[in-house]
């Protein structure tokens, strides 16, 4: 079967998501403590000035005027809370806390540390004299009131969650969650133990859960099957599995008779959008859209070679069906020569030669498809184009499929 270029199997990987986005168009309004990791539908602006009150920034004292100013009787810290302060007269001095609102009348924070009480006098004397307005925070300082805060598309996270509640939202529009069905097969595949010779341990059920949460996929369930074509055809076809928007499958992508997946998804009538991608390790990966418009991410075998697959298939997928662009790899250094796999890509696990200066990267070591032992250790996925690479020389690199984009 003809095996698609890799970077136009990403380009149809992102199309076939992006259709299938526009199908199950369904934006959903969560709270934002159950926001982190979804995908925001719509722009969010701010909903008043931030800060919408002029605030102190220091501990110390609000004053008015030039000092020395006469000290306020000290009240509880945040009294005025939701209240507008009273007023500072000329000559005054208030004990203030860091966020406090600002009373009308004061014209700077005097910090702390530069402040002494003459408490015979009652009176508050500074070193060195504060400028007038220091620290002091003004209203829409961060933003104004209607300002841009978040971006659609955008992916939620803490950072972008307190914004939006210092924003105003309580809630937010998000994309609907894709869902996923993930169906490991393999009779040779162990869940525990050591495996016996002929048998092999899974590395996929306690892997692939965290790479399709972190690439935006909400995974439904996951079904284990036998190298058997009813049961391929039953995990693919039965009525949990038409309740999802994508399966990804793990093995029986060949074509010995131990595989059944493609025999499988052309029996029930699947479309090939890539029968197989020039790239190595993972060139038996596959993407077929079945009736109704479920998406099958059939990934190899072999450890390795699969989550090679999940980088090049699986993400820009699941980057298109939750409304984001497609990603391109980014450019680094290389840190020796890497020889090119002739007509295909060599997606190659590697590390940071600097992991603090984060320009060059070095090819991990144990990189055959069937062993994870270079990907625990690495970084970061360098693609290797067909050519090779030499040391020193630009290449792009894209992300361990766990870490998301």
């Amino acid at each position: 079967m003809h095996e698609v270029d890799w970077e136009e199997a990403r380009r149809l990987s992102h199309d076939a998501g992006r259709a299938l986005a526009v199908a199950t168009a369904r934006p959903e309004t969560v709270p934002l403590a159950a926001a982190t990791g979804r995908i925001l539908a719509r722009d969010i602006t701010s909903l008043h000035n931030m800060p919408h009150y002029a605030s102190s920034a220091m501990d110390g004292w609000v004053v008015s005027g030039r000092g020395p100013w006469h000290a306020e009787a000290t009240a509880r810290p945040h009294a005025t809370a939701g209240t507008e302060p009273a007023p500072l007269a000329p000559g005054t001095a208030r004990r203030i806390v860091t966020g406090e609102a600002i009373p009308a009348g004061a014209t700077t924070v005097l910090r702390q540390e530069h402040a002494t009480v003459d408490a015979s006098r009652n009176l508050l004397l500074a070193d060195p004299a504060p400028r007038d307005g220091a620290d002091i925070r003004a209203p829409g300082r961060e933003a104004s009131a209607g300002e841009s805060l978040l971006r659609a598309g955008m992916r939620l996270n803490p950072g972008r969650i307190a914004v939006a509640a210092v924003g105003g939202h309580d809630v937010l529009a998000v994309t609907a969650p894709v869902r996923v069905r993930l169906v490991l097969t393999g009779d040779e595949v162990v869940t525990s133990g050591i495996p016996a010779p002929g048998q092999v341990r899974d590395a996929f059920g306690p892997v692939l859960p965290a790479c399709i949460e972190a690439l935006g996929g909400t995974l439904v369930d996951a079904v284990r099957i036998g190298d058997d074509r009813q049961a391929t055809l039953d995990a693919l076809d039965s009525p949990a599995a038409r309740g999802v928007d994508v399966l990804v499958s793990t093995g029986g992508t060949g074509h010995s008779p131990a595989d059944h997946l493609r025999p499988a998804a052309a029996q029930l009538g699947a479309t090939t959008l890539i029968g197989s991608v020039a790239m190595r390790p993972g060139h038996p990966a596959m993407l077929s859209r079945l009736p109704g418009g479920r998406l099958l991410v059939a990934l190899p075998g072999n450890p390795l070679a699969a989550l090679m697959a999940v980088v090049t298939l699986l993400e820009p997928l699941l980057a298109a069906a939750t409304g984001q662009p497609p990603s391109s790899p980014v450019r680094a250094r290389a840190g020796e020569g890497i020889r090119g796999a002739g007509h295909s890509h060599r997606l190659v696990p590697a590390s940071w030669a600097d992991p603090v200066d984060r320009q060059v990267l070095v090819a991990s070591e144990h990189t055959g498809s069937a062993m994870m032992r270079g990907l625990a250790h690495a970084d970061a996925v360098l693609v290797v184009p067909p050519a090779g690479t030499a040391a020193g020389a630009g290449i792009g690199w894209l992300p361990l499929p766990w870490y998301g984009r």
